[in-house]
């Protein structure tokens, strides 16, 4: 649950960096890099079967970008450009291997201009380069930790530091999870596919999993100057209705897809023209897309049309999800069910960022000191100990109850923590707040201000 803004432009379409510098061949390279990065490592993975050697590759082609762009100018199709030359490197490279074996020389000879030989596809196969990424690096041989570390890192294209501020845990730790699952799938020659079966649903859960964690960074960036990252959630929710129509006997999927749907559709509202974030109370509402509301609402009827069982934690999200998107004005917003929701939640899959989200509920529901209590509780919990969404939540709840020396400390503490700089100053202007209410002020409104998180 993060501050509710819409996207900025799509950077695919602009290729200009946070700043709005349309014209620094590096600042392009930058942005064309990150947003392209997954395809490239994904199309090349697929050549040499081996994801950290096809993201070796990817970053030599970012290292002649770098060498090139600035001498030559930035060509017309940067992104094409990029997967061009990793793909000429891989057939490079296969064309060294090949000294090997003549067979594999012949192939190498047409893999510049042909695309490699496909098995005739099963029944229920499909052909995504991204989705196959997606299920090789969740690989059981992998522990969930590193399935998710690596994924992030190669599909998502986040950094080290970005995965540990995901994860709320040190770099070194995700930096070695990461090393280590590269040199794991290579060693034990894991294939590069989308698998069929019970090797499909063994994974199912790590993939469902990164999908919406791709999609959660592309929604509230993690870092840098934009809050949104929306090829990210264009990935992730491509990918999720991909996995519905491959798997459509899984409510899960259905869910996750329900969910991303719901959360795409408040893109065009969620930011503001310069780019701040829009709260949830604040946004204009005529601005959700409607039409993906309805495929949202279509695939949540599909996980329930095929459960068999209680709800899973994807079916509980959606449905808080759906209870904002049936909500036609924030009045009408149905919070005490959202912190009934909230609370099977945490019973199915207890967690104290799941509490935090329920304390924001609750706190909407039945008012901020009950909330208070709830969040008080997870002061001690070593895992958001750097989060700044505690402090946030805590400080709002301190500033609806009149509390405002308490507040603005908690703000200030909110803001010295995040790392995405539309979201750091979000925060700097709430502690501008508290200093300017004064407490009876505070005490006796009658609409209070709404906490940052949905």
């Amino acid at each position: 649950m993060t501050p509710e803004s819409q996207p900025t432009a799509d950077p695919r379409a602009t290729a200009t960096n946070a700043r709005g510098d349309a014209t620094d061949p590096h600042s392009i390279i930058e942005t064309v890099f990150r947003i392209e990065s997954p395809r490239i490592i994904a199309a090349v993975a697929r050549l040499v079967r081996d994801v950290g050697i096809a993201e070796e590759l990817a970053q030599d082609a970012l290292v002649a970008a770098l060498e090139q762009w600035p001498r030559d100018g930035v060509p017309d199709n940067p992104g094409a450009w990029l997967m061009a030359t990793a793909r000429h490197r891989a057939v490079d490279l296969i064309r060294r291997r090949e000294n090997y074996a003549r067979k594999l020389q012949e192939i190498g000879r047409t893999l510049e201009t042909t695309a490699p030989p496909e098995e005739p596809p099963a029944p229920d196969d499909i052909d995504d380069d991204l989705l196959r990424l997606v299920f090789t690096t969740c690989h059981p041989v992998l522990s969930p930790e590193a399935r998710t570390a690596l994924t992030l890192r190669l599909l998502g294209g986040l950094t080290t530091p970005e995965i540990a501020r995901a994860f709320l845990a040190p770099e070194p730790t995700i930096a070695q999870r990461i090393v280590r699952a590269k040199r794991t799938l290579a060693t034990r020659n894991v294939a590069f596919e989308v698998p069929y079966g019970p090797d499909r649903e063994a994974r199912l859960g790590s993939v469902l999993d990164v999908i919406y964690l791709i999609f959660n960074e592309g929604y509230a960036a993690t870092a840098g100057d934009d809050w949104l990252r929306p090829s990210l959630c264009e990935d992730a929710l491509r990918l999720a209705r991909l996995l519905s129509g491959l798997m459509p006997k899984e409510p899960e999927v259905h869910a996750l897809a329900s969910l991303l749907e719901f959360q795409a559709s408040r893109s065009a509202a969620r930011t503001a023209p310069n780019g701040d974030p829009v709260l949830l109370k604040d946004q204009n509402r005529r601005r959700w897309n409607r039409l993906l509301i309805a495929r949202g609402i279509t695939a949540l009827g599909r996980a329930d049309a095929v459960a068999t069982g209680a709800p899973g934690p994807y079916a509980l999200q959606a449905a808080i999800a759906a209870c904002h998107a049936h909500a036609y004005t924030y009045a009408e917003t149905d919070w005490q069910t959202i912190a009934t929701l909230y609370a099977l939640l945490a019973a199915r899959s207890p967690s104290p960022v799941v509490e935090l989200n329920r304390a924001v509920a609750v706190s909407m529901a039945e008012g901020p000191a009950p909330a208070l209590e709830i969040v008080d509780t997870l002061a001690s919990e070593p895992a958001l100990r750097d989060y700044h969404l505690l402090p946030s939540v805590r400080g709002d709840l301190l500033l609806r109850l009149g509390r405002t020396t308490e507040a603005k400390e908690e703000f200030t503490r909110a803001a010295s923590l995040a790392r995405n700089e539309r979201e750091r100053q979000l925060l700097l202007r709430r502690v501008d707040e508290a200093t300017q209410r004064r407490p009876r002020q505070a005490a006796r409104s009658a609409s209070p201000a709404p906490p940052p998180p949905e």
